[in-house]
């Protein structure tokens, strides 16, 4: 006859043994949250709305998956205590089936993650806000925050750069910006229509003359835009310490387990995204 004994599960790793502790939790154990708005952006791109009370600090992102397919980090594009606003363009088998969410529909999410801006330590500073196509997503999260915030902060200019129009993200939210801040946009060829501004980003800020004094810089975008704009940043006469950058796409599973994402001796998950240039000079391609 024998007999049962039901003990806690024991794993030998290395001829150690551990105890498993059933009610650890999952780090990687997604939530479902439902999704309240789909906006079309342009013909690529899409910003999808799910009801999430994460709060997430500007510059924050999450893990989104779907069954079967795999799971990609997302820069929040919003800053709410209801709701977190995910811009996703289509450039693979994930990101093409959430172009096909709909309304009502369920995503499994997880986060938020990582360090965003420091944004009490901007308090007091003017800031400037450089965005490169969906760059743009991620700063519009300090641009919302900095909405909430006004008293805290001083003068704001908004730089942001398009291949076209129509590649333009969160047009419905440019009359409002215009208002607040100072709003400067640009396409990077000449377009049939357009009247605007017409180069790269960076000739645009130089063009500026934007003085570097009580300034703060937040930079987002493709690594050759980063580098390119730091360079005219630093020509205008900003120093390394003055400009915070997010280098978000390089993560993979955002919990600093994976080491896909090690730039240097930095995790960017867990380090970042958000880091002064400062100390990621000479790791960003």
């Amino acid at each position: 006859m024998f007999t049962f004994l039901l003990v806690m599960p024991i794993v030998n790793l290395w001829g150690k043994n551990f105890e498993i502790d059933k009610k650890m939790k999952n780090i990687y154990k997604p939530e479902l949250a439902s999704v309240t708005k789909v906006i079309e952006e342009t013909e690529d791109i899409k910003t999808i709305r799910i009801k999430h009370d994460s709060n997430p600090k500007p510059g924050q992102f999450y893990e989104v998956s779907v069954m079967g397919i795999g799971e990609a980090p997302f820069g929040s594009a919003s800053y709410s205590s209801e709701y977190v606003d995910l811009t996703i363009r289509a450039v693979g088998n994930l990101t093409n089936k959430l172009m096909n969410v709909k309304q009502g529909e369920n995503l499994a999410v997880r986060g938020p993650y990582g360090n965003g801006f420091p944004m009490e330590k901007f308090k007091g500073k003017d800031i400037v806000i450089i965005g490169g196509g969906t760059g743009v997503a991620p700063v519009r999260t300090v641009i919302e925050y900095i909405e909430i915030n006004r008293e805290d902060y001083g003068e704001v200019d908004l730089f942001f750069g398009f291949r076209s129009p129509e590649e333009f993200l969160f047009k419905y939210d440019f009359d409002k910006w215009k208002e607040i801040f100072k709003f400067n946009i640009t396409i990077d060829k000449p377009y049939e229509g357009w009247e605007g501004n017409v180069g790269f980003l960076n000739a645009l800020l130089e063009k500026s003359e934007i003085s570097p004094e009580n300034k703060i810089v937040i930079l987002v975008g493709p690594p050759i835009m980063i580098k390119v704009t730091v360079e005219s940043l630093e020509k205008m006469g900003f120093s390394d310490d003055q400009i915070y950058v997010s280098l978000e796409r390089m993560m993979q599973c955002g919990v600093g387990k994976c080491g896909h994402c090690m730039v240097g001796d930095k995790y960017v998950c867990k380090d970042g995204p958000v880091f002064c240039y400062e100390t990621v000079k000479g790791m960003v391609d």
